[in-house]
């Protein structure tokens, strides 16, 4: 009977030496600490640089509402991230809602699944390509992208991987109903954190039925597992199905090329796509009954993703595949320890490629990153407006798909600093949505402020033109241009009122 459980302790030669130990090394803890401790260096570096994007913006947003208030919204907009919204609601509460604190999840949960991918990697490869491959996903700069982002990504990475994990050690005793309901209950939360991402079953279940050649126990196990895992984020499909179209109505569908570029994306950079592949392809000797179910791992989710798309909502996004990034790396590290000799050589090995990695590493941490193609300048904004503030400034921001300048700028602005939003019939919290709701007259809504700031996106040489029409016109009617401020992907003017 085969299994994918490596002994202990492994003394192969020739073309086992990717499963032979350091020289004196014990691995019992270490293994799995060196890499997570690597992936919190990387992800923690800089985690404070990038300015908060829409999305980041959107989750402190809905995470400083109360508990009702997000479970009201989620039955209109956002049920995938409702999980991750109630999560960062507590986590906020505790930690404060700073930078560092709300990107602090994730690169906890990146730290994490280095753990993971080092402890899974040993069960099929052996103890170097374990902590191989921990090593090398801990400097993927997408890991670190996505490790310093305030949103949900890095958890469903975490998620998925120690639901592979548990799939694994459910092979090793096919009976165990205590195995099989810990992975299924880890898909659940999978599904909870994430409804696409429950297209990791896919790949669990190709692995599946390749096992099952040798030992058919395994299918009645997974089956239903996989099926009591899915039904538990029942409530987050069925919100999830009717919110896709509004959501991602922006998404096009793929075509192959897409299917081809995909790769380098869901690494953050074609360098290291390259390199991690071209690492994998090195432990193509490994023995069939290993090596293909993690193959059907990093291929079979993804292609599942593009057949989908092709419906009346594409989901072709590679943060929704990026939880097969770990497997890729299990795959590069047991091609590693396969093709070098010694652990000195594959040290070397990791040390330049990390080292040719650095530019783009520093480019996950540039200010505008995390607001890419629109680098809207928030932080910028709001010191404009702090500098020039009086008591008494009103204030019109544009919103709109995917714009979030109000929510954006009031995040950078001092805490104690009170600007009446003068178009503002009902906040996005009191609309259980992401958007409010604007007066209907807008001139009817002016309150003779003597000075308005407004917030609108791009730089064009009209502050007043990306404004609604109606409010547009009720401005000029009784507002002058006082001064304008052009910053990265926005413009900020004050009004002053007519005499």
């Amino acid at each position: 009977m085969t299994t994918l459980i490596r002994p202990a302790r492994d003394t192969e030669t020739g073309p086992g030496t990717a499963r032979r130990q350091l020289p004196g090394a014990s691995f019992g803890l270490w293994l799995w600490l060196w890499p997570a401790l690597a992936a919190l260096a990387c992800t923690l570096t800089g985690i404070r640089g990038p300015l908060l994007g829409t999305d980041e913006i959107v989750t402190w947003d809905v995470a400083g509402r109360s508990t009702d208030r997000i479970l009201a919204m989620l039955h209109h907009v956002d049920a995938v991230h409702g999980t991750y919204y109630l999560l960062m609601h507590g986590w906020t509460a505790v930690f404060g809602d700073s930078h560092t604190s709300l990107r602090m999840p994730s690169a906890l949960a990146m730290g994490a699944t280095a753990a993971v991918v080092a402890l899974i990697g040993r069960r099929l490869f052996g103890e170097r390509a374990g902590l191989y491959g921990g090593m090398l996903f801990a400097v993927v700069p997408v890991v670190s992208r996505y490790g310093q982002e305030a949103r949900g990504y890095a958890l469903v990475v975490l998620a998925a991987t120690v639901a592979t994990l548990l799939l694994l050690r459910a092979f090793d005793r096919p009976l165990s109903p205590a195995r099989w309901a810990g992975y299924g209950a880890c898909l659940a939360v999978v599904g909870l954190l994430h409804l696409v991402a429950l297209t990791v079953v896919a790949g669990h279940l190709a692995a599946v039925l390749l096992r099952a050649r040798h030992e058919r126990r395994v299918l009645w196990g997974f089956l239903p597992s996989a099926a009591a895992g899915a039904a538990c984020a029942l409530p987050v499909i069925l919100l999830g199905r009717s919110q896709a179209s509004r959501q991602l109505f922006w998404m096009p569908q793929p075509d192959l090329w897409a299917l081809v570029g995909i790769w380098p994306q869901m690494f953050a950079s074609s360098l290291c796509a390259g390199a991690v592949v071209a690492l994998a392809a090195l432990a193509g000797r490994e023995r069939r009954e290993v090596l293909l179910p993690c193959v059907a791992l990093v291929v079979v989710p993804p292609l599942v993703l593009w057949a989908a798309s092709h419906g009346e909502v594409s989901y072709f996004r590679f943060q929704y595949v990026m939880f097969t990034v770990p497997c890729w790396a299990v795959l590069a590290g047991a091609g590693l320890a396969a093709a070098a000799r010694s652990w000195r050589v594959a040290a070397v090995v990791l040390a330049v490629l990390s080292l040719l990695l650095l530019p783009d590493q520093r480019r996950m941490r540039e200010p505008f990153e995390h607001d890419v193609p629109h680098g809207a300048d928030y932080a910028g904004a709001a010191r404009t407006i702090e500098k020039y503030h009086r008591p008494g400034d009103g204030v019109v921001y544009v919103r709109g798909a995917p714009w979030m300048l109000d929510r954006g700028v009031r995040y950078y602005l001092g805490r104690d600093l009170e600007l009446r939003e003068v178009f503002l019939a009902r906040s996005a919290a009191e609309n259980d949505e992401l958007y409010p709701v604007h007066c209907t007259q807008p001139a009817r809504c002016l309150r003779g402020e003597s000075r308005i700031w407004v917030v609108v996106p791009g730089t064009g040489p009209d502050p007043l033109e990306p404004v609604p029409a109606e409010q547009a016109r009720a401005l000029r009617a009784q507002y002058t241009t006082y001064g304008t401020e052009r910053l990265s992907g926005l413009t900020v003017a004050l009004l002053q009122r007519k005499p």
